[in-house]
């Protein structure tokens, strides 16, 4: 079963309890969790967190190895067979949908790897000519694609030029070609949403809590490990604006508006990706008086959508 919705919404806390109702283990899918020494800025599960629950993808990469959708699909896919071997249910968590959607749809990337030289070739172009010429000349050869992406999101314009580089075909075709594809499992996917503003104090007492515990430090640390800024890594939401700070590019009050705002915008971007996939059976939060009234509700729904298929 799958387990999305935006950040902050509660995903953690309400997969473990289903997991310890249906003898589950969390498969997590977050592209950041996956990263070794980030844990307060990714807001990795504490051991308490966990209550005994297996967490599986969590701390398999360095901070400056390379780590991708197609690795993540390997090894997602491993564990959800290691998990069923032992008569128990897998649960995929979390709100990277890229990586959501490489288990929940049969993607194949083994015809799409990486032309690392190609890459660098594209990247002199961004720095030469800008992100708006790049985003034309995907627009050029995947309109469906580049229609999807801002011009500013420089890191999936260069993906979809190299994948169509290596395959002559554009991006948009292999989404074309999954959906009339059969998934191997036995679906169940749940949506987790709750009022708009309910959810963004959500993220500002999330941005609060990681600077009171110790955000800053783990931040410092990791660049004293040799773990530099321009690493994909380093890049994540709440590291690169303290990174900011640090360098003394803008003052603490102003990195930490900024990791807010920029969240809340993310968790907007969340949304909007998961509810496109009709599959998805939303729950509003909100409309339960209690965690358990809403846990009631969740295996209810799950044993009948199990059952069904």
């Amino acid at each position: 079963m799958v387990v999305v919705g935006p950040t902050a919404v509660g995903k953690t806390n309400i997969s473990i309890k289903i997991a310890k109702k249906i003898d589950g283990e969390i498969v997590s899918a977050d592209s950041m969790q996956v990263y070794k020494y980030m844990d307060i800025g990714t807001a990795k599960p504490s051991i308490e967190e966990m209550s005994g629950i297996p967490h599986h993808l969590i701390d398999v990469a360095m901070p400056d190895e390379e780590f991708n959708v197609a690795m993540f699909q390997q090894l997602a896919s491993c564990k959800i067979a290691q998990i069923y071997s032992r008569g128990k249910i897998p649960i995929l968590v979390g709100g990277s949908g890229l990586y959501v959607n490489s288990i929940v749809y049969p993607m194949d990337f083994t015809d799409a790897t990486e032309d690392k030289e190609f890459r660098s070739k594209l990247q002199m172009e961004l720095q030469e000519g800008g992100s708006i010429s790049l985003y034309k000349k995907l627009k050029d050869i995947d309109s469906a694609t580049a229609n999807k992406l801002h011009p500013n999101d420089t890191k999936r314009v260069i993906r979809a030029l190299e994948v169509y580089h290596i395959t002559g075909k554009p991006m948009s075709q292999y989404k074309q070609d999954l959906a009339q594809t059969p998934i191997p499992y036995k679906l169940c996917m749940i949506g987790l949403n709750m009022e708009r503003q309910k959810l963004y104090d959500n993220i500002n007492i999330r941005v609060d809590n990681m600077l009171k515990d110790g955000l800053i430090d783990e931040v410092k640390n990791l660049l004293n490990m040799g773990y530099t800024k321009e690493l994909i890594s380093m890049q994540g939401l709440g590291y690169k604006e303290i990174i900011e700070y640090l360098e003394g590019r803008c003052s603490l009050n102003d990195a930490i508006y900024i990791i807010k705002r920029d969240t809340r915008r993310f968790a907007k971007r969340q949304f909007t990706w998961f509810r496109r996939d009709k599959r998805i059976h939303w729950v509003d939060i909100d409309k339960f008086g209690s965690k358990d009234e809403l846990l009631d509700y969740l295996i209810l729904h799950i044993k009948k959508k199990i059952s069904s298929n």
